[in-house]
């Protein structure tokens, strides 16, 4: 799949939004993917994770891979639906007063082999966040994946970051808006900082 496509799997389903949104980052940014309402569609869902578990596959040598672990709540779904095209296990990491813990019986394990899979990445904290939690199991992280990387290339996760597509969609810090950014209301349609 290149960009278009993948754009139009968002744009479809009205989740290809324009305005002034905080991520969850912190950023700002004029453009936000509401993922979520991609993710209410499992044809959609499982045709952009099977591209991305093609690309996976073509970049890594799977064989040195266990399983999958995404952090939740953003990429449990792509995470499990990218498990289900490699014939892997799924696995999730969620937060508990504020940090990722490996909770639910989930047995990463020292030496296990992981792919960390996201849904969208911008600055790379929460991947980063995900991959030392499950390194501090004893696993060791491969490579991360993600379904899109609007960072442009520039998000560093401490691993090869594999994306299905790239975008650079500007992200701007609270106290450096554009004024046409500035000038609308912002809202924060994402998940961090939940629970």
């Amino acid at each position: 799949m290149n960009q278009a496509s993948v754009l139009r799997e968002f744009e479809k389903v009205g989740a290809l939004l324009n305005g002034h949104f905080i991520l969850s980052s912190g950023l700002h940014s004029p453009m936000f993917l509401q993922k979520a309402l991609v993710f209410m569609h499992p044809k959609s869902t499982a045709k952009l994770c099977k591209a991305l578990a093609k690309k996976v596959a073509e970049e890594i040598d799977l064989s040195k891979i266990d399983a999958i672990v995404s952090p939740a709540v953003g990429g449990i779904i792509p995470g499990y639906e990218t498990a289900r095209q490699l014939g892997l296990p799924a696995m999730y990491v969620e937060r508990e007063n504020g940090e990722f813990v490996v909770r639910r019986g989930f047995p990463l394990t020292k030496g296990m082999r992981v792919l960390m899979v996201e849904d969208i990445v911008t600055t790379g904290v929460s991947s980063r966040e995900c991959i030392a939690t499950i390194r501090a199991t004893g696993a060791k992280v491969t490579a991360a994946a993600c379904l899109i990387d609007r960072s442009g290339g520039k998000a560093k996760v401490g691993v090869k970051l594999i994306s299905l597509t790239q975008m650079n969609i500007p992200a701007y810090p609270a106290n450096k808006l554009p004024p046409e950014l500035a000038a609308l209301p912002a809202t924060k349609p994402g998940s961090r900082g939940l629970a």
